[in-house]
């Protein structure tokens, strides 16, 4: 048995930890048998001494190999995956799996709920009526025979490792390690035994990763990592300087996804997702082009495919049938103070505030108030005049103040402004 003591010892000098320290780790934290505060102190000094490529490769296969192992694509063939690190008005998988699905590549998703200013997938699904988002390997097989898809949380055996490290590097401030989030992300995501794995990596200021280096390297570690635990892998580079598409806000946002799947939604968020769907595709020998893609959407596969799917899922029949999207009723237009060009709009406190307005959880246990929304009506570099409306702000009761701060995130000016690459770049 290797002693946490010497371990501890030997990452706090700065030492590389062989792969059996470090599974020691991982089981100790699963099985209970090191304490918090030793789980506590190898988080720490990983943060700030660092893992190497192996040491993240070994961590992460110790996590995926602390639960349940699925092993979907020995069963079904070309099974794809996609993961987002997260952003403001991110509903990219709402649109990506049923329009791939709907062209015949079968895929899986493990989703999870919101984490600070961002919204998850589960919380978004959850807005529909009946929605059943629980998946177990059972489950999940037969969505996936049935109609190529299946999306929901894992269950309690899934990389039980990473709930205790996850939950002590929230309290540590260790969660901006990029080994720790790489395998906190791939010890779950590739527990499923997808054939391939497609990552959109945020930056910008809504995102976790603020600047394209940080997000690179992330990629790079999330793609090589993959790699070399045997599962197909690239990544894009998107930008989160701006919300995603036109709304924010669960129900609005599941609005906006039914609307991107009979093929009207914004631009933005349809390039995302298209160039995810291609990219991915790709990686399973069965490449999926534009026009392939775009037929999906125009003939009407893409949404059918969404209401079968939900309806094996859960969701009501009737609702599906005539979706109602009922958003908060308190209106508040926010307006341009001066006149000139959007300059910017700061993304990551929108998200904040859409938390603090009741659109999303402020700590694990809170509800959510789906009908709490923003609609983005100005883009960055569109010209606007003084009292323009820019965006609408929809909350549970009228409250002026929080409407101003809100306002207080979109930037007019006089000088020239051009936003950022929609697509800034793109590792595998």
């Amino acid at each position: 048995m290797v002693l946490p003591y010497r371990i501890l010892e030997r990452k706090r000098a700065g030492l590389r930890l062989t792969e059996e320290e470090i599974r020691a780790v991982a089981n100790g934290a699963a099985d209970g048998t090191w304490s918090e505060g030793q789980v506590g102190a190898f988080l720490m000094a990983a943060a700030i001494r660092g893992l190497d490529p192996a040491e993240t490769e070994a961590l992460t296969r110790a996590m995926l190999e602390s639960g349940e192992r699925w092993e979907l694509s020995r069963e079904i063939p070309h099974l794809i995956d996609k993961h987002s690190t997260g952003g403001v008005g991110d509903k990219v998988s709402l649109i990506f799996g049923p329009l791939v699905a709907s062209c015949g590549l079968p895929v899986v998703m493990l989703a999870g709920r919101g984490l600070g200013h961002t919204s998850g997938t589960i919380d978004k699904l959850e807005a529909i009526p009946g929605m059943d988002l629980r998946l177990d390997r059972p489950r999940c097989l037969d969505l996936l025979r049935r109609c190529g898809l299946a999306i929901g949380l894992a269950t309690e055996g899934i990389a039980p490792a990473d709930r205790r490290l996850y939950a002590i590097r929230d309290v540590t401030a260790t969660v901006d390690s990029l080994p720790l989030i790489t395998g906190s992300i791939l010890s779950k995501k590739l527990a499923t035994g997808a054939a391939a794995v497609v990552f959109d990596v945020k930056t910008g200021n809504g995102a976790f990763l603020t600047t394209p280096e940080g997000a690179s390297d992330l990629a790079r570690m999330l793609v090589e990592t993959s790699k070399a635990l045997g599962t197909a892998a690239s990544a894009l580079i998107t930008d989160m300087s701006r919300p995603l598409g036109r709304w924010v806000g669960h129900t609005s946002e599941v609005m906006e996804s039914l609307a991107c799947l009979e093929g009207n939604g914004p631009a933005d968020l349809l390039e995302v997702t298209l160039a995810l769907a291609e990219e991915v595709s790709a990686l399973v020998g069965h490449p999926l082009t534009r026009a392939e893609l775009d037929a999906a959407l125009a003939d009407g596969r893409a949404r059918r495919r969404f209401d079968e799917w939900a309806v094996l899922q859960g969701a009501d029949p009737a609702w599906l049938a005539e979706p109602s999207f009922p958003l908060a009723p308190a209106e508040h237009p926010l307006r341009a103070t001066g006149s000139g060009k959007l300059q910017s709009v700061d993304t990551r406190q929108i998200g904040l505030l859409m938390v603090e307005a009741g659109g999303g959880r402020p700590h694990p246990g809170a509800t959510i108030d789906f009908g709490v929304s923003l609609r983005v009506d100005a883009r960055v570099g569109q010209e606007v005049g003084e009292g323009n409306e820019l965006a609408r702000l929809y909350l549970r009761t009228p409250n002026e103040p929080l409407a101003a701060r809100f306002e207080a995130c979109f930037t007019v000016g006089g000088g020239p402004a051009e936003p950022p690459p929609l697509i800034a770049g793109r590792v595998g």
